[in-house]
């Protein structure tokens, strides 16, 4: 404020106008670079904006937007922004330092109206400038977070459903709200209540993201922090934040009830009685009044039936109907709490049984007690009482008596002569002495208070019929449906009249017994037609629609057990008597007023004066139900309609008597049916008992198998984890073997390629030799020789080839079987694997064992074949040798001259070539040794694995037969010999070389 007030003493010449004042300092704000130049400009447009609030909204608010995008760390600054543009857009600001505002050159101000709302439109186009205000809700700084608080509050109350729109639409939007409540500091957590009450009306979405979020454990936290209903204005805005959440808002109310919410709400109406020259603050009323509120939300006739039985079976195990019930007897309560709290317990008690029969129990403290409806009955028909009070009296009496046939039998039989008893003052006392008071709204108010005692019970309607009344000393007394009529008869005010109507309508209907009474007293037909013959004002036209209601009732349950008021007579009276158009028009005139259509919106009655108490809830109800009905009875019946009524009589008794066939038929099907069901019950039994000796019998065996379990094998669970992962080893090192495996298979089958090639060749060469050996016939005896010494060692040295390559594919065979039994064996491991995490059993290592010691005799088998094979291939390198050898000196030595160098250059390149092929047959032998080496290592992992498995039997408890183990040691002992002659081979083989 100093500020500005210097600033406006630095100007040149007369003083500026607001405008021009606001207008520079938004300069101001924009073109400084300095930080403190710009706060201060911006305190200055605060002190400005509440009375200048169309100038710095139009000139301001943009500048003001992008200072909180610019200058966000700076939280005066901030503050001063968020404080000004909420003065610019609140419709009522408060005018504390308007004092101290310098004046401008006595302007007069007028604003158009909500300036507010325009500006809040202008700023929430921008989704950007809500986020902007919900970035500031995390800041904890308290210059920068109330400000938003206020500033978002405002904003809800200008534009409620868009900045909910907004709101919800952001990710976290709500929640960073609902963070206000749980702030520590008062100030900030008060407003935040303020702003979500804003928020919550009237959108179920947010209400149900709210109630998720917490809201009403926090809430009650806080009403029981602030001390109940003795708290402040805080527990206020903690219960109207409530009703918003569940009014009208199923969803929430069930979360309410099954959190065990409800039993929260009890301590809440724990007060003590206020002293004589006390009283209650006017906060404790309002608090108790908004608690008493949201316990009516909970039970409101319009929730679900399902709901409201929950809530009421609730608050009576928890003991809230009880608090209730006292704070209705006690004293020293004020007027509104005391109604408000008969309003709720009526609503708690409505068409639930228990409560019903708990509110029945509960007793005034008076000396003699007194049943607590009697006292509410006496206030009901007292006229000094308030008019809301007595209202709220009929209500409770209303869902005291709704599906309750208990409690309308023990109104009804308090009317009775056997059962009055002069001592005490009785309900039905007490509604008879309305009924007949001089007091309209008492006539009014008993009448329907005695019709909700016969609604749907046709029973009590005829017990009531048996009520005498003593009119006067001297005379005899007259039944209480016959002092009604004559009440009726005497005129009087139209709520009186309307009242009375009421209670005969709701009699008379659905009780033949009580239409013959009414008929039996010959002045009440005559009565009624010229009632509703009569021409009436506009209130007036209300109680003929009624009196022609009546009638109708008499017509439609007439036994014509009375021979002048029989349905014909009746019907024939209506038609030339009163017109059926005309009688139409007064039943269709009640359900066009205003009176009918006010009745019909809620069951609790809500008047705001006296003399608008016309209808009643249930009343209208019944209107409704016979209206069609009657228009049908009064009606006479043409000749075609009686022959279509005979018609359908006699077909009815068509349909009688076969429903009569069909239900003997159904009940030979049920005797028999019954027979077959005793016997299945007999069956059944038997049953269960051999399911009850099986069950036993199970038990017994898993109690058998659990100790045996505990005494001989108690793996633990590493234990197991570490033989599956071994298992699981085994398997990818068995499956790595199985493509070396192929691979071998492959390089074999390649080299048996080459071979085949090899022998071609040998035989296109002897097939050379032996043309050539043709052509030297002619020649020397020597020469011949020698052609054929030649031509000899090349066709043995085909003939061991081609048995060579017959062998090779012998052995490719069996290789190809071992790798089909190293497959079987890795799909049984994989199997073995699966079943090991449950822990094998004995069998399944039983069976594996045999099944290893066949495939090691197999192997053994195929390893000393193997071994003979190399032997004797061994042996025919070696004579090739010598073959060679020989064949090189015969050469040498029987060539002829003429041909000699030819021949020997061939015969060189042969003798190459074949010890070429003997260094390729020598390694090949080798590669053989190798793969037997390979495979005598794979057997010892077998061995390895069977002797872990026997021991595995063993701690199983398993029997192993000693042949088992000497199997072991011989098979130890048998590849350790055979490791030795290995090594004595290879030793011979590097001899040789």
């Amino acid at each position: 404020m100093n500020y500005l007030k210097n600033f406006l003493a630095t100007q040149p010449g007369t003083q500026p106008t607001g405008a021009e004042t606001i207008e520079r300092l938004c300069d101001r704000v924009q073109s400084s670079t300095l930080l403190d130049d710009r706060r201060d400009a911006v305190r200055a447009l605060k002190a400005l904006s509440k009375k200048f609030r169309l100038e710095v909204g139009t000139q301001g608010m943009d500048i003001l937007i992008n200072v909180l995008e610019t200058d966000r760390t700076d939280g005066e600054i901030v503050n001063y922004a968020l404080d000004t543009m909420n003065n610019i857009m609140c419709n009522n600001p408060e005018d504390d330092d308007d004092e101290d505002i310098p004046q401008t050159n006595g302007e007069v101000r007028q604003e158009p109206e909500d300036l507010g709302g325009q500006f809040t439109e202008i700023f929430i186009k921008k989704l950007e400038n809500v986020q902007l205000l919900l970035n500031f809700l995390e800041e904890y700084d308290f210059r920068v977070r109330w400000p938003t608080v206020k500033l978002m509050t405002t904003l809800l109350c200008n534009r409620c459903s868009q900045m909910q729109q907004i709101i919800l639409n952001s990710p976290v939007g709500v929640s960073r709200l609902m963070d206000l409540i749980s702030d520590a500091r008062e100030v900030i957590r008060n407003d935040g209540l303020l702003l979500l009450i804003q928020l919550t009306k009237g959108n179920a979405a947010i209400q149900k993201i709210v109630a998720f979020e917490n809201a009403f454990e926090r809430l009650l936290e806080i009403i029981v922090e602030e001390g109940h209903s003795d708290g402040g204005i805080v527990v206020e805005d903690c219960l109207l934040l409530m009703m918003n959440l569940l009014k009208n808002n199923n969803s929430n109310q069930t979360l309410f009830k099954e959190g065990g919410l409800i039993q929260k709400l009890t301590p809440f109406f724990d007060i003590t009685e206020a002293s004589p020259g006390g009283g209650w603050s006017a906060q404790k009323v309002t608090n108790l009044h908004l608690m008493l509120k949201l316990v009516r939300t909970l039970v409101s006739p319009n929730n679900p039936t399902v709901s409201i039985a929950a809530c009421q079976k609730v608050m009576n195990t928890c003991g809230l109907l009880e608090k209730l019930c006292m704070i209705l007897m006690a004293s020293g309560v004020p007027a509104d709490i005391l109604t408000e709290t008969i309003n709720t317990v009526s609503e708690v008690i409505r068409g639930n049984t228990a409560n019903q029969e708990y509110f029945a129990s509960v007793n005034a403290p008076s000396q003699p007690p007194r049943p607590a409806i009697v006292v509410l009955l006496m206030s009901m028909v007292n006229e000094k009482q308030p008019f809301v009070l007595r209202c709220a009296v009929l209500y409770c009496f209303q869902c005291f008596l709704f599906k309750n046939e208990v409690g309308q039998a023990q109104i009804v039989q308090t009317l009775l002569p056997t059962t009055a008893d002069a001592s005490a003052i009785s309900a039905g006392q007490l509604l008879c002495a309305g009924l007949f008071s001089t007091d309209a709204l008492s006539n009014w108010c008993a009448s329907v208070a005695l019709s909700h005692a016969l609604k749907d019970n046709p029973t009590q309607k005829e017990q009531l019929l048996r009520v005498q009344l003593a009119t006067s000393i001297g005379n005899p007394p007259v039944s209480l449906l016959q002092q009604c009529t004559n009440i009726l008869s005497q005129g009087g005010k139209l709520q009186t009249r309307l009242g009375l109507l009421i209670l005969l309508c709701s009699w008379l209907s659905d009780c033949s017994i009580a239409v013959t009474h009414f008929l039996h007293n010959a002045t009440n037909v005559p009565f009624l037609t010229s009632q509703i013959t009569d021409q009436a004002e506009e209130d007036e036209q209300l109680a003929q629609g009624l009196f022609a209601l009546l009638l109708g009732i008499c017509v439609h349950y007439n036994d014509n057990s009375i021979e002048n008021f029989t349905k014909e007579r009746l019907q024939q009276l209506i038609s030339k008597r009163i017109g059926l158009e005309s009688f139409e028009d007064k039943l269709s005139f009640v359900t066009k007023s205003d009176h009918y259509s006010r009745a019909a919106r809620s069951p609790q009655p809500r008047y705001d004066a006296p003399e608008r108490v016309l209808l009643d809830y249930e009343f209208v109800a019944l209107f409704r139900q016979y209206e069609g009905v009657i228009m049908k009875a009064v009606r006479p019946k043409t000749k075609e309609e009686e022959q279509a009524e005979q018609k359908t009589i006699e077909d009815h008794a068509g349909i009688v008597t076969q429903y009569k066939e069909l239900i003997r038929e159904q009940d030979a099907e049920l005797h028999s049916t019954k027979q077959e069901l005793q016997e299945v019950k007999v069956k059944l039994s038997e049953t269960e008992k051999q399911l009850q000796e099986q069950a036993s019998m199970v038990q017994q065996l898993r109690d058998q198998y659990s100790l045996l379990k505990a005494t001989k094998g108690r793996e633990s669970p590493q234990v197991q984890q570490t033989e599956a992962a071994g298992g699981a080893e085994e398997v990818a090192r068995l499956q790595g073997e199985l493509g070396d495996s192929k691979r071998v298979l492959e390089s074999k089958t390649q080299q048996l390629m080459e071979r085949d090639r090899t022998i071609e060749q040998l035989k296109n060469d002897l097939t050379v030799a032996e043309a050539k050996a043709a052509v030297r016939e002619a020649g020397e005896d020597g020469d011949a020789g020698s052609t054929e010494d030649s031509t000899r060692p090349l066709q043995e040295r085909i003939e061991v080839l081609t048995r060579e390559k017959e062998e090779l594919r012998t052995q490719l065979s069996s290789q190809e079987t071992q790798i089909q039994t190293f497959r079987t064996d890795n799909e049984a491991l994989k199997s073995k694997l699966s079943a090991q995490t449950n822990g094998p059993s004995p069998d399944a290592v039983a069976a594996e064992t045999a099944a290893l010691q066949a495939k090691l005799a197999e192997v053994e088998s195929d390893r000393a074949c193997s071994e003979e094979e190399n032997r004797r291939l061994k042996e025919q390198v070696q004579s090739l040798q010598v073959q060679n050898s020989q064949l090189q000196n015969s050469q040498l030595q029987n060539s002829p001259a003429a041909d000699g160098n030819a021949d020997s250059a061939k015969l060189e390149e042969e003798v190459r070539r074949l010890s070429e092929e003997k260094k390729r047959l020598e390694e090949e032998a080798e590669t053989a040794s190798k793969e037997q080496d390979d495979l005598l290592v794979l057997l010892a992992d077998q061995d390895a694995k069977i002797k872990k498995y026997r021991d595995r039997l063993k701690e199983l408890g398993e029997q192993m037969d000693d042949d088992d183990d000497d199997d072991d040691g011989d098979l130890e002992d048998d590849e350790d010999y055979e490791d030795e002659e290995e090594e004595e081979e290879e030793d011979g083989d590097k001899g040789e070389d």
